[in-house]
Formats: C-alpha cells, structure tokens, sequence
C-alpha cells in the first residue's frame, strides 16, 4: 500500500519575546502619552521631556522610537488616520452616490485633522515636506496613497470611469483635501466649514 505524501508540519507563531513585549509596551506608553499631550498644546509647546516623563522612560529611549517631535506627532496622528480611514471605507461601501461615497471617506480623516488644527496642519505639511525615509513619515505616505486607492475605487463603480481617470482625480481630491486643511484662510473654521468646503470643489470635479 502506497504511502501517503506528508503533510508540511505547521508549527504555530512563536510567542513575542520578553523583549519584544517590553519594547510594544514602551511604545503604546509613548503613543498615549503624546496623544494626551498634543491633544492640550501644539507640538512646538510641548518638549520631548514632557513626553518621556508621561510616558515614564528616560529621553534617551524616547529617541529610539522617534528622533524628533515632528516624528512623535508621525507616529501620533499616523494611528489616528489609520482609524479613521478604516471608518470611511466601511461606510462607502453603503453609499451608492459617488459624491458622498468619496466624502464618507474623506470626512473621518478630516475631522481627525482638526481635532487640534495647528498639529494637523503640521501633520499633513510633514507628510509633503518631510523626510521620505524616515519610518513614520513613510507610513503616513502610505495612509495617504491608501486614501486615494479607496476613492479612485468609489470613482470607477460606475463602469465609464478608467482606472487612470479615477487614480488622477482621487489625486487631486487628495490635493484638494490637503490645501483646504492647511490653508490659513480656514485655521479658525469649524470642521464642519471645511468639510463642505472641500464637498463643494469634490463635486465640480466628478462627472454628472
């Protein structure tokens, strides 16, 4: 009687190491830590000490995990954009009109922004002017590429849109997106103001 072939042994995922542990449980500290503190104050009012004291590490720890403040506020609102952009997606799927499908999307991630207006004006002017190599800045890249995909998918349900329409126009409702959260002109608007701001040029550029 022919031997059955073996089945490949699964072995199940190694459990995180002590280390590993301790080094997620110093980040989640940092994490929180931060967000309470930008939350109150600009990130230029806030010192890196305050953070590590918070977050009850040495600085010199802190700068393992982010080398800058502009880093920290990476890493802060890079968490918070991620969740956001998971909250629009779930509620396009619902929406059949293209205009506030795309809003569904861009609403969470705008109101994200604005929680404290002048760290995400910093936030988005980092994502553009930052350094790309750096971790969290090239994460904040990716939510930004991931919110764009998510619109040009909305843009090509209808079936006359190409791919290359779509991708092109969700680039420029990003743009749209980002100079009307960065402009000075709306630093004192309510999120509400800028939300239809942005629905109102969104809505010239899709097709009737």
């Amino acid at each position: 009687m022919p031997l059955s072939p073996r089945s490949p042994s699964t072995s199940p995922p190694k459990p995180p190491s002590r280390r590993e542990r301790n080094k997620q449980e110093k980040l989640e500290r940092i994490v929180a830590a931060a967000t309470e503190l930008f939350a109150e104050r600009s990130v230029d009012e806030v010192t890196t000490q305050e953070i590590a004291d918070k977050a009850d590490i040495g600085a010199g720890t802190l700068f393992l995990y982010a080398k800058t403040k502009s880093e920290l506020l990476l890493l802060v609102q890079n968490s918070t954009y991620a969740d956001a952009l998971v909250r629009g997606k779930q509620a396009a799927e619902e929406i059949t009109d293209p205009l506030e499908a795309v809003m569904a999307i861009v609403c969470p991630v705008a109101e994200c922004n604005r929680k404290h207006v002048d760290n995400g004006r910093t936030y988005l002017r980092e994502i553009v002017f930052g350094d790309p190599t750096e971790p969290h800045h090239r994460e904040a890249l990716g939510l930004s590429l991931q919110t764009e995909e998510a619109i040009a998918a909305v843009l090509q349900r209808d079936g006359s849109t190409t791919a290359q329409d779509a991708a092109e126009r969700a680039r420029i409702v990003s743009a749209i997106v980002f100079l009307t959260m960065t402009t000075p002109f709306n630093v004192a608007s309510p999120v509400d103001d800028v939300v239809q701001k942005i629905r109102d040029q969104v809505r010239v550029l899709l097709p009737d």
